[in-house]
């Protein structure tokens, strides 16, 4: 039977842990809703020795990629999956990029590095831009009183259903070894995206505002002064893949349905 290992079950892995499971494999991995502790070696290092597929969605650390640091030996010659980032990009001005543009430096250096070892090891390498889904939305953020909108009219963004990214992963089972992005069909401003919430809520839109005014973290102040738009052209044609949430219109409003 089909076994998929996975490292540190998080937001998007436990959808592709889902995801998986419906196809009547086994899943195990490490993470608090995974049963194996990161540094439970003896545990992981024989479960994996089980495993026919492994996917980390790990981050590097500044020192390196913890699992290949830590476990790199015993991943053997079966498919291995990482969830990257599309900031590895860096900042493309607007302009659209592909998996053939070179990596960025920067904020985002240990990221790349990180995604060229996968690479080296012939994973499957899902670059993700912005993740959103149920619980972890626009629409939250504006009931919560945490949304806002910034006076930065070039900026855009690309982002991507948490659904669709098990989608994407799963398509990945039977894909080659390669960079794969995952991303929407419809790169847009946050603003936009805060409207749409407003508009499915029926609320007002919060006030334009500039980066000092909304008092945005260093962190976040790094990621709005990135601008790109991210092209799925290749998952879609080697993955066959298509989002069931070509743009966050569809995807916002599929979250509000859910709600009562």
């Amino acid at each position: 039977m089909a076994h998929l290992f996975i490292f540190g079950l998080g937001y998007s892995a436990k959808r592709i842990r889902a995801a998986t499971e419906a196809r009547g494999w086994v899943v195990t991995g490490t993470g608090g809703d995974g049963g194996l502790r990161f540094d439970d070696e003896a545990s992981v290092r024989s479960v994996l020795a089980t495993a026919s597929h492994v996917l980390s969605c790990v981050p590097p650390a500044e020192t390196g990629d913890p699992v290949l640091d830590r476990y790199g030996d015993a991943l053997g010659l079966g498919w291995l999956g990482y969830l990257s980032s599309t900031g590895v990009y860096g900042d493309t001005g607007g302009a659209w990029v592909d998996e053939s543009a070179p990596l960025g430096t920067g904020r985002r250096t240990a990221r790349a590095e990180a995604d060229l070892a996968w690479l080296d090891r012939s994973a499957r390498v899902f670059r993700l831009p912005g993740i959103y889904g149920p619980g972890r939305s626009a629409l939250e953020r504006v009931v919560e009183g945490r949304a806002y909108r910034l006076d930065l009219p070039e900026q855009v963004f690309s982002r991507i259903h948490v659904d669709d990214i098990a989608a994407g992963v799963t398509a990945g089972f039977d894909a080659p070894p390669d960079a794969y992005n995952l991303a929407d069909d419809l790169p847009a401003s946050q603003n936009a995206v805060i409207e749409e919430a407003c508009r499915l809520l029926g609320v007002e839109t919060p006030p334009l505002q500039s980066l000092d005014q909304a008092g945005l973290s260093t962190q976040a102040r790094a990621f709005y002064a990135e601008n790109r738009r991210v092209a799925n052209g290749k998952a879609k044609r080697v993955l066959r893949w298509q989002p069931r949430y070509p743009t966050y219109r569809e995807g916002l409003a599929a979250i509000r349905r859910t709600w009562p």
